[in-house]
């Protein structure tokens, strides 16, 4: 089997206006450091905005889209403070205290809460205490993927626009995003995370 790890942050936050925006930031990958972004409009239209060629490959063989974006994807951090600027796409958030969760999660070494097996032990935990998250599933083209949440915190502020226009104010990730087999938390966060996918189609 191949099997690929990837390790950074996923934030997951809900607009008034009914969008929903997933951003990725990989500090470590088979791909490099990258931020991806993907965003669900209030009518269900789903839009990754990559990077690369190369992200966008990986990603599309992972997740489904009705539109993919090459453009530049620019990620900046400034204390507790984040900005992502993605072809249409402007969003800053701050990060506030670690959820009770994340105070949970950062008792666990990070060797257990990353290992996919303990994915495969909390996925029916997370099914029911975090209503639309999964730790493990099916990823497509034969491919699994696992979820090792390490941390987790909320977010306490947000501003964004979409082609100009401005999304509204922080909102809960609701309806859940419909990108993979599982949603972000409905509670706006950034969870550490390491993620393994693992292709399941080269077995020999």
């Amino acid at each position: 089997m191949t099997r690929w790890r990837f390790d950074g942050e996923i934030t997951g936050l809900g607009t008034g206006s009914g969008v929903r925006i997933v951003v990725g930031h990989w500090a470590r990958s088979p791909l490099g450091e990258f931020t991806d972004v993907m965003v669900e409009l209030a009518d269900g239209h789903r839009v990754l905005l990559a990077p690369s060629d190369a992200v966008r490959d990986f990603v599309t063989a992972t997740y489904t889209f009705d539109r993919t974006v090459i453009t530049p994807v620019h990620y900046a951090r400034a204390g507790d403070s984040r900005a992502v600027r993605a072809g249409d796409l402007h969003v800053r958030f701050d990060v506030g205290a670690r959820t009770t969760l994340g105070r949970l999660l950062h008792l666990l070494p990070v060797a257990v809460a990353s290992a996919p097996w303990f994915c495969a032990v909390s996925d029916p935990i997370a099914r029911v205490a975090l209503r639309g998250v999964r730790t493990r599933g099916t990823a497509g083209n034969g491919r699994r993927e696992f979820y090792g949440a390490i941390d987790q915190r909320r977010l306490t502020g947000m501003a964004a626009s979409w082609r100009g226009e401005d999304l509204g104010v922080l909102r809960p990730v609701a309806p859940p995003v419909r990108f993979g087999f599982g949603s972000t938390p409905r509670t706006p966060a950034t969870t550490a995370v390491v993620t393994t996918i693992v292709d399941q189609s080269k077995r020999t």
